[in-house]
């Protein structure tokens, strides 16, 4: 705690025991002059108290240095002394009384100190222990934390084991049941043993009697074979005769194809040939038209001159002289 924390705690404790402000501010000027040796102020008072105006504090002030001073000032009043010694023996107390004020002050201020020492030292430990006690804490609720999983992972435990209980029990249930099965499963193969045995005599039996049957089946089959044989021989010497009749069919038509092959190959030439012969005919003619085309636009073009040549004619011709009268003849 800082010493203005504490200075404002015995504030504090003075103002529940002085209900009077003057009071209170004396008390205060005391508190800060003596105990803590801090010469007051009417800022200082009031900035601790503040309660009343700001002439209280400065009164309350002015009324403790006035009380001071008069407790400093020791006067020797006897009537056999003079005053020169009663001065004298007064000043002597009077600095009797200040050396002793000053080194009950150094006094206060290494117990201040001290004081002020230990506090800090007892804080310090305040402080450890509370470590000490946050992390005792910590490892308590650890602590508390594993019971309580151990204490579930116990009832999680003691559940597997009921439920493996349960479950060994219903297994020797059903592994009774299984040899009861196993037993009857037994009688049934020894049944079913004298039931087969009976059925590979009858099974025996009945392959003797195939085998018997498939070796007549095989001797007509081999007789069928050799039928078969002897139909193929004659269908390939068929065969051979229609391979020899279709190679020669087949040399004629190759033959005849060849031919209309040449056929087809003259008549596309003649073809080209009497196309090329009609392109020139086609160009002859178009030329003969051309010129033909020619020949009339000249005929027209001299036709005109000619018509222009009449016209000039005409134009230029003198008129026509007027017919002479004939003479009579003599005798009629």
């Amino acid at each position: 705690m800082s010493e203005e924390s504490e200075i404002q705690a015995e504030v504090e404790a003075l103002r529940e025991r002085f209900s009077d402000t003057k009071a209170l501010y004396r008390e205060v000027c005391a508190l800060l002059f003596f105990r803590y040796g801090i010469t007051p102020t009417a800022s200082k008072l009031y900035q601790h108290v503040r309660k009343g105006s700001m002439s209280a504090p400065a009164e309350a002030l002015a009324k403790f240095w006035e009380d001071l001073r008069g407790k400093a000032r020791v006067e020797i009043d006897h009537p056999d002394l003079p005053d020169a010694l009663k001065q004298a023996a007064g000043q002597a107390v009077s600095v009797l009384w200040t050396q002793a004020t000053e080194l009950a002050r150094e006094e206060l201020a290494v117990l201040r100190v001290e004081a002020h020492a230990e506090a800090q030292s007892a804080q310090a430990g305040l402080q450890e222990a509370l470590q000490r006690s946050a992390v005792l804490e910590t490892q308590i609720q650890t602590a508390q934390t594993i019971v309580t999983e151990l204490e579930t992972r116990a009832q999680a435990l003691a559940a597997e084991l009921e439920q493996e209980r349960r479950a060994h029990a219903a297994s020797t249930a059903r592994g009774e049941a299984l040899s009861r099965q196993v037993d009857e499963l037994k009688q049934e193969q020894s049944k079913s043993r004298q039931h087969f045995s009976a059925e590979l005599d009858k099974g025996r039996a009945a392959i003797d009697e195939a085998a018997s049957r498939a070796a007549e089946a095989e001797r007509r089959a081999l007789r069928e074979i050799d039928r078969e044989r002897t139909a193929r021989t004659q269908v390939d010497k068929q065969l051979e005769q229609l391979r020899g009749k279709f190679a020669e069919v087949e040399r004629d038509h190759h033959a005849k194809v060849l031919e209309a092959n040449a056929a087809q190959t003259r008549l596309a030439a003649d073809l080209e040939s009497a196309r090329a012969s009609l392109t020139e005919s086609a160009r002859v003619n178009q030329l003969q038209g051309v010129e033909l085309q020619q020949a009339l636009q000249a005929v027209a073009q001299h036709k005109a001159e000619a018509d222009t040549l009449r016209a000039m004619v005409a134009q230029f011709q003198p008129p026509p002289r007027p017919a002479r009268k004939k003479k009579p003849m003599d005798g009629h």
